[in-house]
């Protein structure tokens, strides 16, 4: 493995592997299938690419979320690696470049949904591709068990049928024990090797706190726990308001959901990773691909809908190994909001015929017709034309989604693309009859270069409009009018929420949706959600341990950290702490401390509890900090 540390020094910066990245390594080096399941920031993105770049030919990666695939394709490029993308927003001019210069190009990794998979453009050029690799990302996707099922995942195993010696990966962050079973069998592994890590994060606290006023519960958990945090709520609303009532309590707050353009969503995300804020206050549109390992907390403001989920979302606390803490704050009416919420998101199937016939009228698309056709979607003007309420709606997109029906994208955006659609001296002919065209394509040329004739470009009206003192708008309407000369393909930017038609228009009423299947999942869904429920209202086992059942995983040892732990300690150390406090009070008396002479005068045996009792005590308000975090008895 000298070589691939060699790469791994290179081109991620690290000089050794985490357990078990170089054992998934050597097993795909050995042309083995694979099964991994690693926790969030657990790096199972370095499990593919690193042997990717010692194999010959292109890896296909497989993801269901257009901003992840943006996002690794964007840094592995920063990298020095070619890596494409096809996706729902591209037309089929660009995929048809991107496929072939799959084929001639020098291309090592291939992102793609699985809706494009088996269609017959993709098949034709995944023939002739040397292929070294297959990785399926989020793979519990594939399950009926999982809590994101995606019937267009059940087709992956057919490319084995084409290339039937190629290798394949499938990773994931957790999965139950039927999940696990439904990856290898549904993805056709064949005696896979397969490696999974402990969902058991030592570093990280599980903590709920139920409360009649969660606001102020979050403004002291932000207090008592200082570093980076997220906050998570359940509407886009809610973040906007949260964040401005956290920044008039002092707190330094942005805020981030999918209703937000490209700009502000990269602005803010960018102001949080350089800490230029302390909080974002987000709905769960934020976080997928964000490598930030500082981060001490993460909030939950609502009850999540799973555990799959909430694990998830969690994780992504305490990256670095540092003691962090994942704290969910709750009152009653939001078990009952959950409850009602979940049964909305299940809708009927006569619901889901009506919205399917609108958004055929909608789209104006015939029976039989719009085939892997996207189209921009605005729910609230979807909503005013039909008359319906965006509550039941986006719960029936999902659930057609789940049926294979349709892809719906939420957070979507592509930058301008621009592609020369002739060669250099017909362009230069063009360039000499069409003098007033001449400033702005040699300004393409210049900034993007030779490239533009080989492939999609992502470029930038206001980069191009600055270079020729032009407005943004003026560069973009006149590349719209050499398109239409056939000089160029110019695909302007886009922003907004996307539905894909995965399969061609069917007849309403007999929509392809099996009602068992429909009937099973409903089930599912409220099974997940009971046990969430279970997770957030039990106050007498170790919550690490109810994740590890939840999951399948024997629990050996409580984790000694999360609150219930902490309470049980705390019970049976009456004793220690009632000492601690009397010494804490006769230091206190002698002189003012900070909280660490504190524990250096003390010198505790245990020095959690001592931390717990010091909290205790000013909470309590026997204690108190001044203005220069020096403690006094009060």
């Amino acid at each position: 493995m000298e070589l691939a540390n060699d790469i791994l020094k290179k081109y991620w910066g690290h000089s050794t592997f985490r357990v078990p990245q170089k054992e998934i390594i050597d097993a795909v080096l050995s042309g083995k299938d694979v099964l991994a399941l690693l926790p969030t920031g657990g790096g199972k993105s370095v499990c593919f690419q690193l042997p990717t770049l010692l194999l010959e030919g292109v890896c296909i990666v497989i993801t269901p979320l257009i901003a992840l695939m943006q996002d690794q394709v964007t840094q592995l490029k920063s990298r020095g690696i070619s890596a494409y993308a096809v996706h729902s927003g591209m037309s089929h001019r660009e995929i048809d470049i991107t496929l072939d210069n799959c084929i001639y190009g020098k291309v090592k990794f291939l992102y793609l949904s699985p809706e494009r998979l088996l269609t017959e453009l993709f098949r034709e050029r995944f023939k002739k591709m040397n292929v070294c690799l297959v990785a399926i990302d989020e793979a519990h996707c594939i399950s009926q068990w999982g809590y994101d099922f995606r019937p267009p995942y059940l087709q992956i195993a057919e490319l084995r049928e084409i290339k039937p010696k190629v290798p394949f990966i499938a990773l994931t962050a957790s999965a139950t024990r039927m999940v696990k079973i439904d990856i290898t069998e549904k993805l056709e592994l064949k005696n896979p090797s397969v490696f999974q890590r402990s969902v058991v994060r030592e570093n990280l606290s599980f903590v709920v706190r139920k409360t009649e006023n969660k606001e102020k519960k979050l403004l002291e958990v932000l207090r008592k726990v200082q570093g980076t945090a997220i906050v998570y709520v359940r509407s886009r609303k809610a973040t906007q308001d949260l964040s401005k009532w956290l920044n008039k309590q002092g707190i330094k707050s942005t805020f981030y959901n999918a209703g937000l353009t490209h700009e502000e969503r990269s602005g803010r995300q960018q102001e949080w990773l350089s800490d230029h804020v302390r909080v974002m206050v987000s709905t769960n549109a934020f976080g997928m691909g964000i490598n930030k390992a500082d981060v001490r907390t993460v909030v939950h403001m609502d009850i999540p809908e799973n555990l799959e989920a909430y694990y998830q979302e969690a994780g992504r606390a305490g990256r670095d190994g540092k003691r962090s803490f994942a704290v969910l704050i709750f009152h009653d009416a939001d078990v009952l909001a959950l409850d009602h919420k979940i049964q909305q998101s299940q809708p009927s199937l006569e619901y889901l015929k009506k919205i399917y016939q609108a958004l055929s009228n909608y789209y104006q698309l015939a029976l039989g017709s719009g085939l892997g056709e996207s189209f921009s979607f605005e729910l609230e003007e979807f909503c005013k034309r039909f008359n319906l309420k965006s509550s039941s709606v986006y719960p029936a997109l999902k659930k057609l989604e789940e049926a294979g029906l349709i892809q719906f994208s939420e957070s979507f955006y592509r930058p301008s693309r621009l592609h020369f659609s002739l060669d250099k001296k017909r362009l230069y002919d063009f360039q000499v009859a069409n003098e007033k065209y001449d400033p702005l394509i040699k300004a393409l040329l210049r900034l993007y270069g030779g490239e533009l004739f080989t492939d999609f470009i992502d470029i930038s009206e206001s980069q191009i409009g600055k270079a020729l003192k032009l407005s943004a708008k003026k560069i973009g309407d006149d590349l719209l009018k050499l398109g239409k000369l056939q000089m160029l393909n110019y695909e302007p930017a886009s922003d907004k929420p996307q539905v894909t038609f995965v399969l061609s228009r069917q007849d309403h009423d007999h929509l392809p949706i099996d009602i068992k299947t429909l009937e099973s999942r409903r089930k599912l869904v409220l099974e997940k959600k009971d046990a969430m429920i279970a997770y957030v209202t039990q106050r007498h086992r170790c919550r690490m341990e109810v994740i590890q059942e939840y999951f399948d995983e024997e629990a050996l040892i409580p984790c000694g950290i999360c609150d219930v732990c902490l309470e049980k300690r705390k019970k049976e150390s009456q004793t220690a702490l009632a000492d601690y406090r009397g010494q804490i009070l006769y230091l206190l008396k002698q002189k003012s401390f900070s909280a660490e002479e504190l524990e250096d005068a003390v010198s505790p045996q245990d020095k959690d509890l001592f931390v717990d009792a010091l909290r205790e005590m000013v909470d309590n308000g026997d204690v108190f900090y001044d203005d220069f975090w020096m403690l006094h008895i009060r």
